[in-house]
Formats: structure tokens, C-alpha cells, sequence
């Protein structure tokens, strides 16, 4: 039963992410960016200027909620541009429990990707 919960915690592949890059661009109420998956090295996601969301392909190994944090946090991006009281604000607003989160993708970072991956700041 456990690893059925775990399994059900992840994403099941690239099209759920996607939906789920929809989903929380509406709820926000920004216009959805163009959305790639690729490996990346450092990050977890980036946002162009132009309105490309590229996404790392290791974020279909997190569990969702970790996923949702850097989704939101990407999108939350298109409403305040950097990471201050705005942005912040937003971040409650949208997922209250933001930091939770974050702290928790930080140590799943720390743990699986050394020095690989970095979470955000």
C-alpha cells in the first residue's frame, strides 16, 4: 500500500506536469508560458522573457508538491519579477505553505542532487 501512495505522489509523466503548468497558470490568472522539459544542471526550472518555461525532466522524479512549488514559484514570476514582499505575498497567497515546501525540495536537493541541482533564493 505504501508504494502505491508513493507512486500516486509522483508524476506520472511529461503531459501531467504540463497539465499541471495549465492548471496553476489559470488559477493564477497568467497567460500559460510555452513549456519544455530538458535536463539541466543548476536548476529546477527557468522563465524566459519571451514566456518559455523550461522545466527540468528530474522534477518527474519529485513529488508533486515539490513539483507545484517550483511550477507556482516559476509562474508567480510573471507577477512580481524578483523575490521580495511581492513576490512573497503572491507565494502565500497562491500556496500558503510555500516555504514548507521549499525547505523540503531544498533537502531533497541536497540529498539526491549535491551540488547539482540548487533550489531557489
Amino acid at each position: 500500500m505504501a508504494a502505491v501512495m508513493k507512486a500516486r505522489n509522483r508524476w506520472h509523466d511529461a503531459e501531467e506536469l504540463r497539465w499541471a503548468v495549465r492548471h496553476w497558470a489559470t488559477k493564477i490568472g497568467v497567460r500559460a508560458p510555452h513549456i519544455h522539459l530538458r535536463g539541466m544542471r543548476t536548476k529546477w526550472a527557468s522563465l524566459s522573457t519571451v514566456g518559455r518555461l523550461t522545466l527540468n525532466t528530474e522534477l518527474l522524479d519529485l513529488p508533486k508538491d515539490l513539483g507545484e512549488f517550483v511550477i507556482v514559484h516559476e509562474l508567480v514570476h510573471l507577477l512580481a519579477p524578483n523575490h521580495g514582499k511581492v513576490f512573497k505575498s503572491f507565494m502565500h497567497a497562491y500556496l500558503p505553505e510555500w516555504e514548507k515546501r521549499e525547505q523540503a525540495l531544498q533537502k531533497f536537493s541536497d540529498s539526491k542532487f549535491t551540488r547539482r541541482v540548487v533550489a531557489f533564493r
